[in-house]
């Protein structure tokens, strides 16, 4: 099957407080979508996006991993993967009734984008599109669990970003 053919599935919610931010929707589509062709992901996946608030993700870290801090993303992934990347995917479980593969599901705090655009000097278009690219990694198996991991996502991560056509404001990224 060609890439192109392939439409992956991205639902987006947004928290009752934010549903007047949707005109994120596209670019946060736009970035899954980019990761996941970046891994040759050649099977139809599922990814679903919460956007929330700083008190939101807080509550989702706390309740899932026992973290009682605000964050700016989340990533809960779906599958199981013995390999950083879409090759390294040991059996995909397929959803029985159509057939894709939910790969996860994502919870980013824009009031967290937003001041760490602020503070890295970035537009928010690309603060949004970074974490969401870091977050979908997380989902095809990437970690950033050592040094050598953490240098390798961050690299995949920039290249993706810069396929995207998106550049950080300052010299040195996020």
């Amino acid at each position: 099957m060609n890439m192109r053919e392939i439409e992956h599935k991205i639902f987006i919610q947004h928290s009752e407080n934010l549903v007047s931010e949707s005109s994120y929707d596209d670019s946060i589509i736009r970035a899954v979508c980019t990761a996941l062709q970046s891994e040759a992901v050649d099977k139809l996946c599922v990814v679903n996006v919460l956007i929330t608030d700083d008190k939101g993700i807080r509550e989702y870290n706390r309740e899932y991993r026992d973290v009682d801090k605000t964050t700016d993303v989340l990533s809960f992934p779906m599958q199981t993967f013995l390999n950083s990347g879409w090759d390294g995917l040991r059996e995909p479980e397929f959803d029985e009734d159509t057939g894709e593969i939910p790969l996860g599901d994502i919870v980013i705090s824009l009031e967290s984008v937003k001041k760490q655009a602020v503070e890295y000097g970035n537009s928010i278009e690309y603060e949004t599109a970074y974490l969401i690219i870091h977050s979908a990694l997380h989902l095809l198996g990437y970690d950033h669990d050592n040094e050598i991991n953490e240098k390798a996502m961050h690299n995949k991560n920039k290249t993706i970003i810069e396929t995207m056509g998106l550049k950080p404001r300052h010299s040195e990224g996020v």
